[in-house]
């Protein structure tokens, strides 16, 4: 199994560049055997509060279609962020587009402080994603800085984590420590992508990373700069792979 995190220097509010980018990366992922592809939160619009409400998408959005195009052609599960509006609520969510032409969607659970003004939080929408023998659990940014949001997955026989944040360069280092911890703690592998440029005027850390559910540190990107992170496993433990671009 191949997985792979996408790191990103989003357009702010460009959703068609943004798209793009999406399905460039995507590209490059499926050419590298990759069965996923996870970009970071909110990445389809870049991170956004106020102007939330007027860039998100509906359940069934027809500017998904591509990605599913890309997703069921390919064989690859696409992770991609936006706010979602669903029964006139706002969330902070994600799509989870499988290669059956399927979509389920993931909202975030736990909020920034400021963020419930704009969105509703939900523990609603909380698929489990299953690839070859992996049961795979996604969280958005500030979910990881609840340890019940990792207990959780872990009582759902989650064997694969996978976190979509935008931290900053003062954020990472606990980001990395936390998510560590619940790879060693639950025995789950940890993949997470992180935005490499500015979004919403702040600068973004970087770093994405994956460690094995020994909480070894395998690989991780740079603190800037867009691309790719892939890892493969094999009988004897996992193997990386960085593309920068």
């Amino acid at each position: 199994m191949i997985l792979a995190a996408a790191q990103t220097k989003p357009k702010r509010g460009d959703i068609d560049a943004n798209l793009l980018d999406h399905y460039r990366l995507v590209k490059l992922a499926v050419a590298n055997g990759a069965q996923l592809i996870v970009f970071p939160e909110l990445s389809i619009t870049g991170y956004e509060r106020e102007d939330a409400a007027q860039l998100s998408f509906s359940e069934n959005d027809s500017r998904l279609d591509y990605l599913k195009k890309l997703a069921t052609e390919n064989n690859i599960t696409i992770i991609a962020g936006a706010p979602i509006c669903i029964e006139s609520n706002l969330f902070l969510g994600e799509f989870c587009i499988a290669p059956n032409d399927s979509i389920s969607i993931y909202t975030k659970q736990f909020l920034h402080t400021g963020e419930d003004v704009y969105y509703q939080p939900s523990f609603d929408y909380n698929p489990i994603l299953e690839i070859e023998n992996e049961r795979i659990s996604v969280a958005i940014c500030a979910d990881i800085d609840n340890p019940k949001h990792p207990e959780n997955a872990s009582k759902n026989n989650t064997s694969t984590y996978i976190a979509s944040i935008f931290f900053s360069p003062n954020g990472i280092p606990q980001a990395h420590q936390s998510l560590q911890n619940y790879a060693s703690q639950y025995q789950m592998n940890v993949l997470m992508a992180n935005f490499g440029g500015d979004s919403y005027g702040c600068k973004s850390g970087g770093r994405s990373a994956f460690w094995n559910n020994n909480g070894e540190l395998i690989a991780q990107m740079e603190d800037s700069g867009s691309g790719l992170l892939l890892v493969e496993k094999h009988d004897s433990g996992w193997k990386s792979k960085i593309l920068n671009d």
